[in-house]
């Protein structure tokens, strides 16, 4: 099962990052579906991943760091609050499920729904009106909301990060992803040390080691094709990859349901 979960990382991150999805949107509704894992273990497990990934995705991009706004600034530190959040709203459900069975069924609900949406945005971008957010409260309140999502779900935010900095910030790719790399390690950060504090699930820190390097290596290996590929096949491996990940989650969700009858 290792060697399974280990091949699911390398490939989510390869063509995540090709995609721009992101590799832990992928990550976390695969092991709901193949691993015998708690969601606790598995949330923990895909989070850290995602962590790892992103640090090093900054250290690339440190050059962008200059260049980021107020707002920029109150997305991270609410996607640091949202990431405790998230952590507490995890623990919240966890603890007063009658199992871990269905807090894996919210989670996998929340990304039907939101992977949904994101797909249905795509299809409609070029029609629908954005706005353009420049109040910093708001912009923290944004970040809040990212940072939960990315904390409770355990998947990073990738398309959902992209998808609302779009519409409400009308941030092009470039600016949307380094914000959204700013809020994914703010809020995974957050919920790494609260995670830390309050104790870390049982599991095989030799799996969660290979992991974050298999997680970097497919990110990488991911970047250097991306630059291969012309746009329209990006695009269209995007739109793919939202289709499995719906339906994936979607097939998560009637499977705990069962589970729980």
């Amino acid at each position: 099962m290792e060697i399974i979960v280990l091949i699911t990382v390398l490939i989510a991150t390869v063509v995540g990052s090709i995609s721009g999805i992101g590799g832990g949107v992928i990550i976390k509704p695969v092991m709901d579906a193949i691993c015998s894992m708690s969601s606790a273990q598995i949330s923990f497990m895909s989070g850290t991943t995602v962590l790892a990934m992103t640090f090093a995705s900054l250290i690339r991009s440190r050059d962008e760091i200059k260049k980021i706004d107020r707002r920029g600034v109150m997305l991270a530190i609410g996607a640091a609050v949202g990431g405790l959040a998230g952590k507490q709203l995890f623990d919240i459900i966890r603890e007063a499920a009658s199992s871990g069975t269905m807090v894996s069924l919210v989670q996998n609900i929340f990304m039907v729904l939101l992977t949904g949406a994101v797909f249905v945005y795509t299809l409609k971008k070029e029609n629908i009106r954005k706005m353009e957010i420049r109040n910093q409260v708001l912009a923290f309140i944004a970040g809040s909301v990212l940072g939960i999502f990315s904390s409770f779900l355990g998947i990073g935010g990738g398309p959902i990060n992209l998808m609302i900095l779009s519409f409400f910030f009308s941030m092009d790719t470039k600016t949307a992803a380094f914000n959204s790399l700013l809020a994914i390690f703010f809020s995974q950060s957050l919920s790494f040390i609260s995670t830390s504090i309050t104790g870390i699930p049982d599991i095989s820190w030799t799996l969660m080691v290979l992991m974050m390097i298999f997680g970097v290596v497919g990110a990488t290996i991911g970047r250097t094709l991306s630059k291969k590929m012309d746009n329209q096949a990006v695009d269209k491996l995007f739109m793919v990859l939202l289709v499995f990940i719906t339906g994936l989650s979607f097939y998560n969700c009637i499977t705990f349901g069962l589970d729980l009858v």
